[in-house]
């Protein structure tokens, strides 16, 4: 298939990963707990299995972490593309209410509704709440995608149509420990 020119012309054009939540001054904290997935390595690519779509199922993949610190009281997940050619990243999901004494988020677990008691989403990619997988504009080049988990000293209480904003504004001063795991994703 022949280069997209919109993507090559694009090619030095990127939000930045100074852009994302994990660089916002007032989430700062110590990563006392690691986040994974069984789906990639970090750093590496995303499986086709968890691209995004236009129209069609958004298949989250599994994500699992070690022990947070003992007095955190929500985890909160946001997924984030720093390589759009945008002024800000895109927000792929984002997820409040998980429960601190969960240890992962099984396959296809971010859909909306979840699966999972408590969890709720924000509006984040493409307008959808839930997952919304990679899909970088062809030719771009590679993107990263920063699933950033933050663990939060008290529960964060926001209407049910909550946007990154009033997440981020939220979890100001309640971020008590952090962990992130990169994957990237190309369509050439």
């Amino acid at each position: 298939m022949p280069a997209n020119p919109l993507g090559v012309l694009l090619r030095a054009r990127r939000a930045g990963h100074h852009t994302l939540a994990w660089a916002n001054p007032d989430l700062q904290a110590p990563e006392t707990f690691t986040l994974s997935s069984p789906a990639f390595a970090p750093g590496a690519p995303i499986p086709e299995r968890h691209r995004g779509r236009l129209r069609g199922p958004n298949i989250s993949p599994a994500l699992e972490w070690t022990t947070p610190p003992a007095d955190t009281r929500e985890l909160v997940l946001i997924v984030q593309d720093p390589d759009v050619p945008f002024a800000r990243p895109a927000t792929h999901a984002l997820t409040l209410g998980i429960d601190p004494t969960l240890q992962s988020i099984p396959e296809n677990g971010l859909t909306d509704p979840s699966p999972i008691r408590g969890i709720k989403h924000g509006k984040g990619g493409l307008g959808r709440r839930g997952y919304s997988g990679p899909l970088p504009i062809r030719s771009h080049g590679p993107h990263s995608y920063a699933f950033q988990l933050f663990a939060l000293d008290q529960p964060i209480e926001l209407p049910d149509r909550f946007s990154l904003a009033d997440t981020l504004h939220a979890m100001t001063g309640h971020v008590i420990a952090r962990t992130r795991l990169d994957g990237t994703y190309e369509i050439r």
